[in-house]
């Protein structure tokens, strides 16, 4: 024998039925219980009678069943615009009918996809770090160490060459220097080896003297003084945020000035990129992968990207952490 746990529910299909039928029965009720008679062919009083309480019967049809499926047409425009790059979107879960059970359903279903969104993600940035680490070791170690060799031979070459020649060979030796500083550079981005060593603040201001020395743009910087202690993917994500952030406006923005700042508020750290350019483009079209690559990070830290842009103010890049332990 089965024991019923819980109200008794009644499915979507019995409840519509039931509103549909009790209004019909209503119907039937005033039409045999009022004294009205009906003729054929129907006269003018008669039909505005009969237009009026058709109207009056999908009126209250109307009115009775939006409640039973406002919630599935919610349903279908959260489905309609649901980003999983933004998480915690859910629709909030009321009563126990099949309506019910599907925006639960759906909300289980976004936090699976989510979960495998970070995982999936993270999975990818690690591959994608350890790619850039094996590119940066193979720059400085196999290229440098050949860019290096090269210019010693030149050293020694030196002492053999005319004089009328010199001039040459110095300018070869200083394009071989020049070509060695840009593949250092190259495999320091790759690989911000000063965040390993000595920490996010100090590398965020090598970022931004390295970018303001490259670009002429002025920089200014103002950090936190003492950070709590960060995960290192944290922090390679703000770096990393912090990076790409400058490159777009090295790029695009066509900024005589950028702002770059660290601070701790309530609860969670806040990464702000700043610039006086020409905002987005109005279609997006500039806004491209480095967006979506800056949004996956702060998916698989817990993180929001946040980013505003207008013709009078720039763009501003905000990048919100939660920390645990850290306060405004």
């Amino acid at each position: 024998m089965r024991t019923r746990t819980g109200p008794l529910r009644t499915s979507l299909f019995w409840r519509v039925f039931a509103i549909n039928a009790s209004l019909l029965v209503l119907a039937a009720l005033l039409v045999g219980l009022t004294p009205l008679t009906f003729s054929a062919p129907l006269a003018l009083r008669e039909t505005a009678v009969l237009t009026v309480g058709l109207a009056l019967m999908l009126a209250a049809n109307l009115a009775l069943l939006r409640p039973t499926f406002a919630p599935l047409e919610r349903l279908a425009q959260r489905m309609r615009h649901v980003d999983l790059l933004r998480p915690g979107q859910r629709l909030a879960v009321s009563g126990r009918d099949e309506v019910a059970t599907l925006v639960r359903a759906f909300n289980e279903m976004l936090d699976r996809l989510e979960a495998e969104r970070r995982e999936s993600g993270g999975r990818a940035l690690a591959a994608q770090e350890s790619e850039r680490a094996r590119i940066a070791r193979g720059l400085h170690d196999e290229v440098g160490g050949t860019m290096t060799s090269v210019l010693l031979q030149l050293k020694r070459v030196e002492a053999v060459v005319p004089a009328d020649q010199r001039a040459d060979l110095a300018e070869a030796q200083q394009s071989v220097r020049e070509a060695l500083a840009e593949v250092r550079r190259i495999a320091q981005e790759l690989r911000p080896e000063m965040l390993e060593h000595l920490g996010l603040v100090s590398a965020l201001t090598s970022l931004a003297t390295t970018f303001a020395r490259r670009t002429g743009l002025t920089v200014e910087r103002r950090f936190v003084r003492s950070l709590p202690p960060l995960d290192p993917e944290v922090e390679l994500a703000v770096y990393r945020v912090a990076q790409e952030s400058l490159t777009n406006v090295m790029r695009h923005s066509g900024a005589t000035e950028a702002f770059l700042g660290l601070e701790q508020v309530d609860g969670g750290l806040r990464l702000i990129v700043r610039d006086n350019g020409r905002g987005l483009s109005a279609d997006g079209t500039d806004a491209g992968a480095g967006i979506a690559g800056m949004s996956e990070r702060a998916l698989h830290v817990g993180g929001r990207l946040a980013i505003g842009s207008s013709p009078d103010s720039g763009t501003e890049v905000r990048l919100d952490i939660p920390v645990p332990g850290a306060h405004e």
